[in-house]
């Protein structure tokens, strides 16, 4: 990291503040849903229906698959204000849009051509490139996918942008379950979801969150294998609770609340 490192760095830990978050599953909306929904945790349904995202321009939104509107659904929910857009952002999905990818490997199969289209919007920074063309944000842009490690791989990019220099950093999550020829290789609990939080370098005074590798086993401190790893990251937010380990590809991970 360059910048001011210090001042996102806690005992060789990541430390960040969250400004504002939003989050969305099916049955769950709100902000008042989302925290009954801390107090007594469970995998959300499939959704009925995608989200209305009345917030996008209608020919964009047209363009967005579901896993899209699934995500944008919480960017949007987090913004505030004008400022939206003056902010970077990164997004973050351990597996992006599968059931895209294999219509297309089909399509390639029975030697058809691909559509340009359904092409551009399958790479993973495409989701939060339509939010930037939305917006007119030309700021940083990050889209990344690390496997077990996805979540806490798109903190560490975001105190990155904020050890740079960045006021705040918009750090979107959200996954939906692999398409079916991948479904043998699912290694957790998968559900439609999305969360959005708002971060900045800690305040003086306020509750802040750390992230740091740890050497601890995943035991040691219960965490809740019903639910995907990114889910129960946000139920640990939204809970209150004070420390959360998981194991990644690689290393464990300890996520901890101070004040």
């Amino acid at each position: 990291m360059s910048g001011n490192t210090g001042a996102v760095e806690h005992d060789m830990a990541l430390a960040f503040g969250i400004r504002a978050w939003s989050a969305w599953a099916g049955g769950l909306h709100t902000a008042d849903d989302w925290r009954a929904w801390s107090a007594a945790p469970h995998l959300p349904a499939a959704p009925a229906e995608a989200p209305a995202l009345p917030q996008m321009a209608a020919m964009l939104r047209r363009r967005l698959p579901g896993l899209g509107r699934v995500a944008l659904a919480s960017a949007y929910g987090c913004a505030t204000g004008d400022s939206a857009a003056e902010v970077p952002a990164v997004f973050a999905s351990r597996h992006g849009d599968t059931g895209r990818l294999v219509t297309m490997l089909t399509e390639l199969a029975a030697g058809e051509a691909l559509s340009p289209t359904a092409f551009g919007l399958s790479v993973h920074n495409a989701i939060g490139a339509l939010r930037s063309i939305d917006l007119a944000d030309t700021g940083n842009l990050l889209a990344l996918s690390a496997g077990r490690d996805t979540v806490e791989a798109a903190v560490l990019e975001a105190c990155s942008l904020l050890a740079d220099g960045a006021p705040e950093v918009l750090l979107v999550h959200y996954d939906e379950p692999v398409a079916a020829p991948y479904a043998a290789f699912a290694d957790e609990p998968a559900c439609p979801y999305s969360w959005c939080w708002r971060i900045a370098v800690p305040r003086a005074g306020e509750p802040f969150y750390t992230l740091a590798l740890t050497d601890e086993p995943v035991a040691a401190v219960p965490h809740l294998p019903h639910l995907p790893h990114g889910l129960d990251v946000l139920r640990f937010m939204l809970a209150g609770d004070a420390q959360l380990c998981y194991r990644g590809e690689h290393a464990g991970w300890r996520w901890q609340r101070h004040g």
